[in-house]
This record gives C-alpha cells, structure tokens and sequence, in this order.
C-alpha cells in the first residue's frame, strides 16, 4: 500500500507543479475585454442581481477576482495605461480628445478654442502619442495577431493616431466617447453641436444595423473562430461601449422606457449576454485552455448607488470612481472561484502580457506597469505599493494611493480601515500628508510639455470620424447623419451645452445624460 501511496502523492505534486508552473513565454492567447462605466457592485459576483449576470458570474465561478484592482476614473485615461503600461498623465492622456474642443476644459490649460482659417470654432486635435509603445505593437513584434473590437477613444482624426497605426492588425468598433446604440453616431463633435457617424471596419466607414453591444460581441466571435487552424497566438482586445450612455434600451426591452434603472438594467443584461458569447466562442474553438480571459472595467458608473460599498462616481478619484471589478480566468493558472488580494494598476497588464508572449521588455520610455505574472499565476504577493491615479495639471484632483493610504487633494484616508472613504484623517497625519503631497507633486513634474496643439480638425463638423474617411463619404452615410441631425436642437439657452462641464473639486459634476451641468 504504501508504495502505491507514494506514486499517488508523486502524481500529486506534479501536478500541483504542473498547474503553477511558470507560465513566462508561454505565448497564450490574449483577450481582455473592458467594458465602459459599470459600477463595482453591479455584478452578482460583488452583490449585484444574479439574475442579470449570469455569464460575469459563471467567469467569475470559473476564474480568479481581484480585490483590489484599480484603473484610472475616466475612460481615455485608463485606455491609455492599458495600452502604454504608463500613467495618463505621462501621455497628457488625462485630457482626452474631445476636451480640446471644450472651453470649459481648455479654461484649466490656459488655452482657448481654436478657430479655422474660416473663422469657425473647431477642435485642437489630441491623441495618444504616436511614438509611445503600445501592447499592440509589442505583442505583434512577438509574433501575435492583434484586434480591437469596440471602443478606442484615443483619437478619432489623424490615421497614424487610429487603432491600426498603434499596432492592431484589425479594427472594428468607433474611435470616439459614446456612441448612440443604433444610430452609430457621436451625439456631438465639441464645439460643434451636431452628430457625427462613428463606426468603422478596418477604419473604412461600415453601414450596419443592430445595437452596439450585440455587434461588437457578434464581431469578436468571428475573429476568434477566423484564428483556428493558425500558427500565430493572438490579441483581442473587446472594448465594449457599454454600459456607458446614451440610455438605448437593448431590443425587445419591454420595461418603462421612462425609467432610466430599468434602461440600465436592461443595457447590463445586454453586456451579459455578449460576455457569455465571447466566453462561448474561446471554449467552442477550442482555445480555453490556452487562453488568458480577462473581463473587467474602466472606471466608476455615473450613480454612486452603483459604486457600493465604495463612495464616489467616475470622474472622481474615491474608491467608487477607480476600484474595478476583475476576473482572469487561465486554466490551469487560477483557481476557480478564488479570489487575490494586493494592489493592481492598469498598467500592470502591459509587463504582465509580455512576459507571457515572450516579448521584448526593453524600451525607450519606461513603464508605470509592474510584472505581476507570478502575483497573479503563482503564489507571490503584489509589489505594488502606489498607484498615481492624478496629478497637478490634470482635469480631477492629484490623488496618490501609497500602501494603505490614499491622498485625494488635501484629503487623507485609511482605504484598509476606511474603504468607504468616510473620514479624512488628514489633520492627524500632518507628516503623511505633507511626503504623499511631495510626492505626487513630485511625478507630476515630469509630466512633458504640452505644446500649442497646432492642429486643428478641419472640417469643424464631419460627417463621419477619420480624416482618410473624408476623400468619399457614402450617400447612406450622409442621409443617415443628416437624419440624426434633423432631430437635435438647434438652439441653445445661453451657457448650456450638449456636454458637460470641467469637473472641479473632489465632489465632480454628476453625470446627468445630455444635461448642461454647472460648473462645482
């Protein structure tokens, strides 16, 4: 007996081995799929209704969550330091494009709306620095395919600043903020006040019914079955718009179109589905178990009812805005149903990722990202003691987490005894204070120059994103967006706009729809 029990214990630990091995170079396949302004208790997993996420949930049951995993408060931001490994700020990313098109934004810059040679206000144009190293490009040198499926938002106008000069081999999706569900047009092209037509294949303009979220989940599908029977690991990256607004109700919605809970019940129902569709499609291909399946968020939700137990929206620096829901299934890698503790950033993805390609980590500028494949593949504890989610110069208030301690301007909390953000313990902290402030201060400083934002995007008012996209519009295209525009207001009470205003102080404007906001 007692050898047999030997074998059986030998067996044992090999496979324990065998399960945490270390999975550098092991070239996976890579899909990471965000989605837009979902709270961190609107999942089942965090104590939303189980009802409405079943396929978060099953990932959730079949993957590892991460407690403590952070992003930056707005979506371009942390689109940024996903695909550079480094802070917005680094990348002036903390301002995204269409604020350059905004006074209110540009009052906080110093500068003021541009105006064409025709004498008509337009956008400065602004974009993720072309000479950055994106986890595209990287992971493409290694030998990987690369796709975006969705939401980009890091530059709508010039082709070397559109997903397919960053490094993606495929593009599919819209390059701007928000789009409407059905309609495939941006609500407005600030400062101009009308619809613009936003959706592309291969940054060509595509005509195309269906919601959104039924047609980027419909996309990524067949991606992943086009990637059978091929060589070359590959990289999607699924960014969803959902559940970002406007509030399109998903079809068949039989609720009160007049409740805006029941609206985003419904648009997180939708998600579900195209979650549990991506999840479908990595297994009935045959590629789950050499497959890194990440599905997680890009900042806080617009009602801070969603954000519970945490304080705070998106577009603030509280808990609610920047602590994200995460799950990362690998079989063999992470233990179903489990969970890991210790700090996480955006960014990390970036080393993580190449070290799991075997790619190349040397680069010219350095990286904010931390290796945390042995954190999350292994037994180690995360290395990461701060996180800098904003600094002077930037739209919301310099805010550093450095161990337990987060400083949010002149405010200082314990996030381990505290989470909910509900006491500032500043005062009993003068020294605390007084070296985070220094520090943060100090990162801040090595922001790079700004520059005058010379270009302009001409004309002020496209009918579709892309300035290639501009040599022949399709006649659908232009009935189409003349039809939107037909519909939009076309007058204005003095100060109001189709957007809202820069943000101000710890407490930022809530995000109210359409609405004009004051400014805080």
């Amino acid at each position: 007996m007692k050898p047999f029990l030997s074998c059986f214990a030998l067996v044992l630990c090999f496979n324990f081995a065998a399960v945490w091995a270390e999975p550098a170079g092991t070239r996976p396949n890579i899909v990471f799929v965000l989605s837009d302004d979902m709270g961190w208790s609107q999942p089942g997993f965090n104590g939303g209704d189980a009802k409405v996420t079943p396929n978060m949930d099953r990932l959730a049951n079949e993957g590892m969550r991460l407690t403590e995993f952070y992003t930056h408060s707005v979506c371009a931001p942390t689109r940024a330091a996903f695909l550079t490994g480094r802070y917005a700020f680094r990348t002036w990313s903390d301002w995204r494009s269409e604020d350059f098109g905004k006074p209110s934004y540009l009052a906080k810059l110093g500068l003021k709306l541009a105006y064409n040679d025709r004498g008509q206000p337009t956008r400065r144009l602004h974009a993720l620095d072309t000479e950055e190293r994106t986890i595209a490009e990287a992971l493409k040198e290694a030998g990987y395919f690369t796709s975006i499926i969705g939401k980009w938002h890091l530059g709508e106008w010039l082709p070397e600043h559109l997903p397919m000069g960053q490094g993606f081999d495929h593009q599919y999706g819209h390059y701007a903020w928000g789009i409407d569900y059905y309609t495939k047009t941006i609500v407005h092209n600030a400062p101009a006040r009308f619809a613009v037509y936003d959706w592309h294949r291969n940054q060509q303009p595509l005509q195309e019914e269906g919601y959104a979220t039924d047609l980027i989940a419909d996309e990524a599908q067949r991606v992943i079955e086009s990637r059978k029977g091929k060589d070359e690991p590959f990289f999607l990256y699924v960014a969803f718009n959902a559940v970002h607004g406007p509030l399109n109700p998903p079809p068949g919605f039989d609720g009160d179109p007049d409740d805006p809970l029941a609206i985003r019940r419904a648009m997180l129902a939708s998600l579900d589905q195209a979650v549990g569709k991506i999840s479908d499609a990595i297994d009935e291909n045959g590629f789950r178990e050499n497959t890194v399946f990440v599905f997680t968020n890009d900042n806080g939700p617009v009602l801070e009812e969603m954000s519970k137990p945490y304080r705070g929206t998106k577009n603030t620096t509280f808990e609610g805005g920047v602590r994200q829901p995460a799950v990362i299934r690998w079989p063999g890698h992470t233990e179903p149903g489990s969970t890991k503790d210790g700090l996480v950033f955006i960014s990390d993805f970036f080393p993580t990722f190449v070290t799991l390609a075997g790619g190349r980590h040397q680069q010219e500028r350095p990286l904010d990202g931390i290796d945390m494949t042995s954190m999350l593949f292994g037994d180690q504890e995360s290395t990461r003691e701060e996180i800098v989610f904003d600094v002077s110069g930037s739209v919301r208030l310099p805010t550093i987490r450095s161990g337990d301690y987060k400083l949010m301007g002149d405010m200082l909390y314990n996030i381990k005894t505290d989470p909910s953000e509900s006491t500032d313990i500043a005062s009993g902290h003068p020294e605390r204070v007084t070296k985070m402030r220094a520090r943060v201060t100090a990162l801040g400083n090595q922001r790079p120059p700004l520059g005058d934002k010379p270009l302009l995007m001409d004309p002020p008012l496209p009918y579709v994103y892309g300035l290639q996209e501009q040599e022949n519009v399709p006649d659908w295209l232009i009935k189409a967006v003349d039809q939107v525009r037909a519909k939009q207001p076309t007058e204005w009470a003095p100060g109001e706009t189709p957007w809202p205003k820069a943000p101000q102080g710890a407490k930022a404007s809530k995000m109210d729809g359409l609405k004009d906001e004051a400014t805080k």
